[in-house]
């Protein structure tokens, strides 16, 4: 049975209105709070904790991580944070999409949604909006975050490059989160948070494939992990394609929600 539809106000009227309830959710939200800990947390510790195994002798870290890691500097630093982010930040976001879009299913608070003055598909482009917005906000405070851990570390002071690498690892998170913007057409399909949570696993798994595999630096999964690496090998329009995938993806996910039906 698809519910009635109800009158509501103006499509920007609604969206502020939504983007609003949306923003106290994510404000309020343990696991997104937990989450954004996790992820800077996790990567400034790893990042620290290479760089210092290096320092020590440890040639089976080099090894392991490759030649960019074994001056154990900033650059080892960076090498060390761009690479666990970029698998960690598509991980965070997807699943803490999945949990945005899923929760109303798992919580069984969807069926109150239908009641609401503001259009479904409104409150789907706020959930994506505000997700983005929060993982833009990730992407300010982790590179802080790694430049506070290098200068812990004694790294020295920073030059120009080093500051270039922290503005990549920002971006990259941006550009991780557009990556796993899928998770919130799973989560809206497979009614709940576990889809979504499978799908941003899923996500990571073919990127690392793809990666092992050449995919191309055209592959949006995998085009921002290695730009970040090696910026000279992506080409600039390469970088388009993670941003267009999170587009087409939340305008299917936005249509998913329009056609939401009470009995599914």
């Amino acid at each position: 049975m698809t519910a009635p539809t109800v009158a509501g106000p103006g499509t920007l009227t609604g969206l502020r209105t939504a983007l609003a309830v949306e923003s106290a959710k994510v404000r309020a939200s343990l696991v997104l709070r937990s989450t954004s800990v996790l992820l800077v947390a996790g990567v400034c510790l790893l990042s620290a904790a290479m760089v210092a195994a290096v320092r020590a002798g440890r040639t089976d870290v080099t090894r392991k991580l490759g030649p960019a890691v074994a001056t154990g500097d900033w650059d080892a630093f960076l090498a060390v944070a761009t690479q666990v982010t970029g698998a960690a930040a598509v991980l965070a976001t997807g699943v803490a999409l999945a949990w945005l879009v899923g929760r109303e299913f798992s919580d069984g608070t969807v069926g109150g949604l239908f009641g609401l003055p503001v259009t479904r598909s409104t409150i789907a482009a706020a959930k994506v909006l505000v997700y983005l917005g929060w993982a833009a906000g990730l992407g300010v405070v982790l590179p802080c975050a790694l430049l506070a851990a290098g200068l812990a570390c004694g790294l020295g002071a920073p030059g120009a490059a080093v500051f270039a690498g922290l503005a990549r690892v920002g971006l990259l998170v941006v550009l991780s989160a557009c990556v796993a913007v899928p998770a919130a057409l799973a989560a809206t399909l497979g009614r709940g948070l576990l889809p979504g949570v499978a799908t941003t696993v899923g996500v990571v798994v073919v990127a690392q494939v793809g990666a092992t595999l050449g995919a191309g630096t055209w592959f949006p999964l995998t085009a921002p992990a290695l730009w970040a690496i090696a910026p000279g090998t992506v080409p600039p329009g390469a970088l388009a394609t993670a941003p267009l995938l999170a587009l087409a993806v939340a305008a299917l996910t936005v249509l998913a929600w329009r056609r939401l039906q009470l009995d599914r």
